[in-house]
């Protein structure tokens, strides 16, 4: 039957981020003669459904060495028949899992004699929440509405994700780990969150969101991991993608400028070509990746009004117009030495080069008289390159494998910020330079063995990190306003050996799992000693962080987990580092080499409940995190100047509620609604603040209830149409000193597949109805202030790509 749908009708549609699944389960084991010992070749193994029609499943023969295989396993309970002429036929009532892609089920010795074996029981779920319900998994190419954007741009459409000031969130605390193909780089940073929203999204294949991460995976992230995965075709012979998008942002003003600066960015053009390209032949897989994004964005439009105690209120608005040119690419080789051996090498390489021309005028009450106007251009050139050895050895059993592998990682930031300080009485043009050089080397081994109930992994990993700083202040000869004590040289040191153990368990109702991460830290920051305020500092900590979970299958269609982990948070480079930054001419940032790690206890319980066409999935949690980095804003010496300054600020509480439904309504539409709330706290803290001078500052207790609702369906129209419109309302939440007012906003999507499914074009809009505002209130001891962001939210993009 037709279905006739009105555009009306779409824009009242909210879309579902269709979620990809884990794989089908493979299993193996070995067949012995019982009184030989030896492997017995070309035996008949046969699965069947145990049901009492005893349906056929699948079916191998055993090799020389005796192995058998049988591959993508669907979810039930099996019966393991094996046959071989002069042998007893042996059979096995067979249970699988969801938690590991490979189970080994032993080895069974064949008997002339009747002999039977106990039960064994096989399961395996495609869901986004894996069966484990640590981790949600997502396709990129499913999300109509973001297609043509930046990384940061999709990942806030997912469930349990926020997006604020160019990095995301997962539920409530922005310290999440961002790895791409499961290893942290350059690009996306070793400890904060770098260039996620100049990352173009048609790198990526899809997005792991793992909120209960196993010993496996690195300590810090307390609010979990994001994984990218960028990608990669392996098909044989020679293939690939070709794509561009092109789009508008800025279309009309939102809100108008302060008298005397230049005019805001209008029709900001966004253009994206992209490849994808492999090639395979016998032994070797070549593949290429290359995406180029070029932007122009009216990055930030900030209105602020500052009320000091002595009754002075400065106005002032912060506008930068941004050009920005981001490559990145990645190339490498797979060489099959043999069947069980392969050699991986890799090489990723991104240049961005971004350029604010940026306007700062300052205003009385009345916005009458102009104080003062900070016009500056900052070119900045961040060159990243990482280059990958990976070694893998199969063992003859599926799943049981070896991995080896090295990272290099070399990056640059190249800072130039020229500005104009122009005042009633006087005018000063200065400029700084500053250079950070980021050098980390990686070594791990990685172990896995499947077992007949579970799998084990355990493993070693090694990082040196070295980043040499050097930051020149060049003021003028009078009147400057560059802290000329405070640049120089300064050298950030990490070493970091670890080891890991990490255990699953499985039976047909209950499951376990129990990891331990060792980890060794040592920090050396060597600060120049010429500063005028810091001096070298640093930490070391030798540390364990466990995770444990533990799963009761109460029947086929509900599951509850409940979850512990140890998390850290080490300060990353940019926390420590000891130059005030001047973006904003007087609410100024500055890094402390004081700065301390915040480690993290989670404690979670999740419920998963099996619909006939979707499920639901709840999950409680509560994070309790010691020495909670942070910045902390003061004003100073009766200064109007404000300083943003890194600090450890004692305990903090997230305490929350997510929850998914995903339902099929019909052969046409489908809808997701994810709903997250949580209750934030940070207990009464006081810090001593070193710069610009010593003082002491006092906070007393922050609390904030606050959350997220996203709420989507997805349409598939006839003559191979999809559309999507996707809903996401932001409620207020705490920040340092004050609170982040709600947000709105809603995205379009829609896509046509064409060309007998090889090609497709899109269309799509982000804040369709311009609605995102991000408006802050901050109270600091002698001041306070109101923010208004009117930054470009809303871009309109056309796209194509062809897949051959």
């Amino acid at each position: 039957m037709k279905i006739k749908i009105s555009l009306k009708t779409l824009f009242f549609l909210w879309s579902l981020m269709t979620w990809s699944q884990n794989e089908n389960v493979t299993l193996s084991g070995k067949i012995n003669d019982d009184t030989l010992k030896e492997p017995l070749a070309y035996v008949n193994v046969i699965l069947k459904k145990d049901t009492p029609d005893k349906t056929f499943v699948s079916g191998v023969i055993t090799n020389e060495e005796g192995i058998y295989t049988l591959e993508n396993i669907n979810p039930g309970n099996y019966i393991l028949e094996v046959s071989y002429i002069g042998y007893k036929t042996h059979l096995d009532t067979i249970f699988v899992g969801s938690n590991s892609q490979y189970l080994d089920l032993g080895v069974i010795s064949l008997k002339e004699e009747a002999s039977q074996l106990d039960e064994v029981l096989i399961t395996a779920k495609k869901d986004a929440v894996s069966g484990k319900m640590d981790k949600k998994t997502f396709s990129v190419n499913a999300n109509i509405a973001q297609s043509g954007g930046s990384v940061l741009q999709t990942l806030k459409n997912l469930p349990g994700v926020t997006t604020q000031e160019g990095e995301v969130q997962l539920r409530g605390s922005n310290k999440v780990l961002i790895l791409i193909d499961g290893k942290q780089t350059a690009i996306t940073g070793f400890g904060s969150q770098n260039g996620l929203d100049n990352i173009p999204a048609s790198t990526i294949d899809k997005v792991e969101i793992i909120n209960n991460p196993s010993s496996k995976y690195d300590a810090n992230g307390n609010a979990g991991i994001i994984n990218i995965i960028l990608k990669k075709e392996n098909q044989k012979g020679f293939n690939g993608t070709l794509g561009l998008t092109a789009g508008l942002g800025a279309l009309w003003e939102r809100k108008e400028n302060f008298p005397g600066i230049r005019p805001q960015y209008r029709a900001t053009p966004k253009i994206n070509p992209s490849v994808v390209l492999n090639y395979r032949q016998h032994k070797v897989n070549f593949f290429f990746q290359a995406d180029n994004l070029y932007t122009e964005t009216l990055n930030k439009n900030e209105f602020v009004k500052r009320t000091y105690n002595d009754g002075t209120v400065i106005n002032q608005q912060l506008k930068r117009n941004r050009d920005t040119n981001f490559f990145t690419s990645k190339a490498g080789l797979d060489w099959f030495l043999n069947e069980n051996n392969t050699l991986t090498l890799s090489g990723l390489y991104s240049n961005e080069s971004i350029k604010d021309y940026g306007d700062q005028p300052f205003y009385d009450e009345q916005i009458n008289n102009q104080l003062r106007l900070w016009q500056f251009l900052e070119d900045e050139v961040l060159t990243a390159a990482m280059f990958s050895v990976n070694f893998e050895h199969k063992f003859a059993q599926p799943g049981h494998k070896l991995n080896v592998a090295f990272n290099y990682t070399f990056d640059r930031e190249d800072e130039k910020y020229f500005f104009t300080n122009a005042t009633p009485s006087f005018n000063t043009e200065e400029s700084f330079f500053l250079i950070a050089d980021q050098k980390v080397a990686d070594f791990s081994v990685d172990y896995s063995k499947p077992l007949k109930n579970g799998i084990l992994e355990t493993g070693l990993k090694f990082r040196n990190r070295v980043i040499p700083t050097d930051m020149q202040f060049n003021p003028s000869d009078n009147n400057s306003v560059l802290d000329t004590g405070a640049d120089g040289l300064a050298e950030y040191k990490e070493i970091i050996p670890a080891a890991y153990l990490n255990y699953i368990y499985e039976t047909e109702n209950w499951e376990a799992e129990a990891g331990l991460r060792v980890e060794y830290v040592n920090l050396d920051y060597e600060v120049d000693p010429n500063h005028n305020t810091y001096q070298s500092d640093g930490y070391n900590y030798f540390q364990p962080f466990p995770n444990a979970r533990i799963s009761y299958k109460i029947d086929d269609k509900n599951k509850l987990s409940a979850f512990y982990n140890r998390r850290v948070d080490r300060p990353d480079e940019v926390d420590i580092r000891i130059f005030p930054k001047y973006d904003d001419a007087e609410i100024i940032k500055v890094g402390n080499p004081a700065l301390d790690p915040q480690f993290t206890n989670t404690f979670e319980i999740g419920y998963k409940n099996q619909w006939t066409k979707g499920y639901l999935y709840t999950a409680i949690y509560h994070r309790i995190t010691d020495g909670t980095i942070t910045r902390i804003a003061t004003s100073p010496d009766n200064s109007n100047l404000i300083y943003n300054v890194s600090h450890n600020a004692g305990k903090s509480y997230n305490t929350g509620l997510e929850v998914v439904m995903n339902k099929k309504l019909s052969e046409h539409w489908s809808a997701n609604l994810n709903m997250n709330g949580y209750y934030n706290k940070i207990d009464t803290f006081s810090v001593l603040n070193q710069y610009p001078s010593e003082s002491i500052f006092t906070a007393p207790e922050q609390t904030v209830w606050s959350g997220n609702v996203k709420f989507n369906l997805m349409a598939t129209l006839p003559k191979n149409w999809e559309a999507q419109i996707t809903s996401i309302y932001l409620a207020p939440d705490v920040i340092p000193q004050g609170e982040i007012n709600s947000r709105f906003s809603v995205d379009f999507g829609i896509k046509k597949t064409i060309q007998n499914g090889k090609g497709e074009l899109f269309f799509n809009a982000t804040d369709l109805f311009n609605t995102l505002v991000i408006k802050k209130e901050i109270d600091g001891e002698t001041f306070s202030y109101t923010s208004s962001d009117y930054y470009e939210t809303q871009v309109w993009r056309i796209g194509y790509k062809f897949k051959f």
